[in-house]
């Protein structure tokens, strides 16, 4: 799998996302929507959810 960001651009792009919209990002809305965003999350976070758990942190911290 090809990746073209770094983990660190996944966490920002889902905490501005996640601050964007005001509640949590639903897997299957983002799969259709920004599918290189999923690819980029599922190659470095064992789950989307994982994923955005350590977005969310970044935003509280």
């Amino acid at each position: 799998m090809e990746v073209n960001m770094s983990v660190d651009e996944v966490v920002s792009k889902i905490a501005e996302l996640v601050k964007k919209e005001g509640q949590p990002l639903r897997k299957k809305q983002i799969k259709k929507t920004n599918p290189e965003l999923m690819r980029n999350a599922l190659f470095y976070f064992p789950s989307w959810e994982d994923a955005i758990e350590r977005s969310t942190k970044s935003l509280n911290s």
